[in-house]
């Protein structure tokens, strides 16, 4: 049986205040993690943060928010240079070159990006300069597009090994699926990787898919637009 995405339900984009957006999708993850029997404590929502105003995440803050997901180093840094960030999470979701790897290491808790060697290199380097253990997930292209980041899922396995042999420390993987395409195989492929190398951690699942993803095994979810609005019309914070 193939598995389809479910349709994603959420408040209007226009009226929905942060704090009520955040609420809602806390309710749809707790109720897909019941459905999957699974415990809500394992699933954690990573609010995506790109293109999004100051104002956003005060609100995303507010609202009891503690991990976050950034597109790129840059405007990470714009977002969090002047902000306390402890008790805070900073998972990097976008493609990072080599020379931002330094940058990323001092700013990111975890680069969920990592899909060549040259990369895992640059990440290690960084590390043992900061004295630090890189945590990293390894990012799978599960359809093979040749226009979009991410390991071969055929050299995962090795890519993963290599990693763990430089020193990084290997949570788990990450994967987009193709947009064209039904999200449940690839998302299973990615479980399947994952289990054959002992890796636990799981982001796959992003606005229209979180609960599909969640049903497959999902530890992160990505969420961006049902929590802000779309990203060309981000959503006001609320007043309250």
């Amino acid at each position: 049986m193939t598995l389809s995405s479910p349709e994603p339900v959420h408040p209007s984009s226009d009226v929905a205040p942060v704090a009520g957006r955040f609420d809602h999708v806390r309710r749809r993850i707790a109720k897909a993690c019941r459905i999957a029997g699974r415990d809500a404590a394992g699933v954690t929502l990573v609010a995506v943060t790109k293109t999004q105003p100051s104002e956003a995440l005060d609100a995303a803050l507010a609202a009891g928010q503690r991990v976050f997901g950034e597109n790129r180093v840059q405007e990470a840094q714009g977002h969090w240079a002047d902000r306390d960030r402890s008790g805070l999470e900073l998972r990097l979701i976008g493609p990072l070159q080599t020379n931002k790897a330094a940058d990323a290491v001092e700013l990111f808790d975890v680069i969920e990006t990592v899909d060549r060697e040259k990369l895992v290199d640059a990440l290690a380097a960084a590390g043992a300069k900061a004295g630090r253990t890189v945590r990293v997930l390894i990012q799978v292209n599960t359809g093979a597009e040749p226009q979009k980041a991410g390991v071969l899922p055929e050299d995962a396995d090795a890519l993963v090994a290599y990693a763990r042999i430089a020193g990084l420390h290997v949570d788990g993987l990450m994967c987009i699926p193709p947009v064209e395409e039904a999200a449940g195989p690839h998302f299973a492929l990615l479980r399947k990787i994952a289990r054959r190398n002992g890796l636990e951690a799981l982001s796959m699942g992003m606005s229209g898919d979180y609960e599909l993803a969640i049903r497959l095994g999902a530890t992160h979810v990505r969420v961006g637009s049902a929590l802000f609005g779309e990203r060309n019309r981000p959503v006001k914070p609320s007043m309250d």
